[in-house]
């Protein structure tokens, strides 16, 4: 029978992202088998997150307290006539790490989903609307997931945007790297085939 601290450490583990409850489990028995390595870092670790990290009052992504605007916001070199919307923080995280892109950002917090009440007044689209008419904004890129939701949300964007004169863009959507055309679902194939261009 487990005791109350150790049950409760699991049960908060159990909730982050790639944790089922096994995984908790394990975790949470290396964390307080060895306290002084672990467990005292990841505490100071977590308290250090929750008093400094902070969303950028401009484009949403993560920043640290002091720093707002972020450094992606200020950054005189990155190109100002397009933005990148995304669903989340760390959808900025992943596209920076590609290296693809080097405009300005703006995350909505989430995609419309009316089965869990997301609806348009629960996202940052009334400022993405404000940034693109006060910066001067060429495009707007819609990185956005490729279920039902995030191509709703894509819609509804374009919807907004293309009365300001702004040209509305998407991802585009094909096979992952190193895989195979026999390993698609036809969803993907398809969006593959159509977005295909020059070699």
């Amino acid at each position: 029978m487990a005791l109350q601290p150790i049950s409760e450490l699991e049960s908060a583990l159990s909730h982050l992202p790639g944790f089922g409850r096994r995984s908790a489990a394990r975790a949470a028995l290396a964390l307080v088998r060895e306290p002084l390595r672990l467990l005292v870092p990841l505490a100071a670790a977590l308290e250090n997150a929750r008093a400094n990290v902070v969303a950028c009052s401009r484009c949403g992504a993560f920043t640290v307290r002091g720093r707002d605007p972020c450094d992606t916001c200020t950054d005189p070199a990155r190109d100002g006539r397009v933005v990148c919307v995304v669903e989340e923080p760390a959808d900025i995280v992943s596209v920076e790490a590609s290296g693809a892109f080097r405009g300005r950002y703006h995350a909505l917090g989430g995609k419309l989903a009316p089965s869990r009440r997301s609806g348009p007044e629960k996202l940052r689209i009334d400022s993405l609307l404000e940034r693109v008419e006060s910066e001067d904004f060429e495009e707007v890129l819609l990185a956005l997931s490729t279920d039902m939701e995030g191509d709703a949300t894509a819609l509804y964007l374009a919807e907004l945007l293309r009365p300001l004169g702004v040209k509305v863009t998407r991802i585009a959507f094909g096979l992952p790297a190193d895989s195979g055309i026999a390993y698609s679902d036809p969803l993907t194939l398809k969006r593959a085939i159509n977005g295909r261009r020059d070699v």
